[in-house]
């Protein structure tokens, strides 16, 4: 009987969970398995793994072959190094403290790598959104400036005609006056 580790799915519809299941090649996606080792949740930012490595390494170490994506999965958790230096262990190569060792300090690496990667990606988008903000104020500030150019009055435009025009129309009309005035009193005068 050929064992595999590979992916179930569950869940709704486009939003698809997965069981990390142990189960014979020859049983359907979803159906029957030997044993489940875990969760894959891929929806999430970054995805969740919940696996159960102990049962994991055992499965690998008697045999089981994992699914591409179950082993890409396997390896992003670091049961693939650990199986590796379980080989290593059983074949002499080096102790079993060594190989917990080696194994303490690729997780340890491991997580910092993890904070590195949240920090970088919570800066980035701390600076998109600061960048957002920008070219939303500089739009902001050209259409006030926009609508303060459209809605502002002008002043000196209107005046300047207005100032042209008076002088025209004050000189005819002093003129007129004196001219009436002339005619009243030469005529009296001349009665």
């Amino acid at each position: 009987m050929a064992v595999k580790i590979r992916l179930a799915r569950r869940g709704r519809k486009k939003m698809a969970m997965y069981d990390i299941v142990v189960a014979e090649s020859t049983s359907p996606r979803d159906g029957r398995f030997i044993e489940k080792i875990g969760s894959y949740n891929p929806n999430t930012d970054p995805s969740t793994v919940v696996l159960k490595s102990e049962r994991a390494v055992y499965w690998l170490m008697v045999g089981a072959q994992p699914t591409d994506t179950a082993r890409s999965v396997l390896s992003h958790e670091g049961i693939m190094y650990r199986k590796h230096l379980q080989v290593g262990v059983n074949k002499g190569a080096i102790s079993q403290d060594q190989a917990d060792e080696k194994f303490a300090s690729w997780k340890g690496e491991k997580e910092n790598r993890k904070a590195g990667a949240a920090d970088t990606k919570s800066q980035t988008k701390e600076e998109a959104r600061a960048a957002r903000l920008d070219a939303e104020k500089k739009v902001n500030e050209a259409r006030a400036e926009a609508i303060a150019k459209k809605n502002k009055v002008e002043e000196p435009v209107v005046e300047a005609p207005a100032a042209e025009e008076a002088p025209v129309a004050e000189a005819p009309v002093a003129e007129a006056p004196v001219a009436e005035e002339t005619p009243t009193t030469e005529a009296p005068a001349a009665e």
